[in-house]
């Protein structure tokens, strides 16, 4: 059940990230609020995920696959640039979240 809320608190995350982008910069009022409720949501789930899981295992992996999504819908939705430098450096995130899950 603990995976069930790191991977609530990841996808919340995500979506307050996204909400984040479309409240051109806190100046639109529901895009703000929905923001605020995910993250707010987003860190409720991570602390019931922490009560079953190493700490620093289930935070590298809330931070770093939140990461690796906003990135992902950088470049699909927002049209980012996806240099080769940046996704070179974004595998290194993948491969050091897969690292961590095998010696943990």
């Amino acid at each position: 059940m603990h995976w069930l809320y790191l991977a609530s608190a990841i996808v919340l995350e995500v979506f307050g990230t996204m909400q984040m982008k479309y409240s051109n910069g806190f100046t639109r009022w529901q895009e703000s609020s929905l923001s605020l409720i995910a993250f707010a949501l987003s860190i409720a789930c991570a602390a019931i995920a922490f009560k079953r899981m190493d700490m620093g295992v289930a935070y590298a992996l809330w931070s770093g696959l939140g990461t690796l999504a906003a990135v992902a819908i950088g470049i699909i939705c927002f049209d980012e640039p996806s240099t080769l430098m940046k996704m070179a450096f974004v595998g290194m995130i993948a491969v050091g979240l897969v690292g961590l899950n095998m010696v943990s």
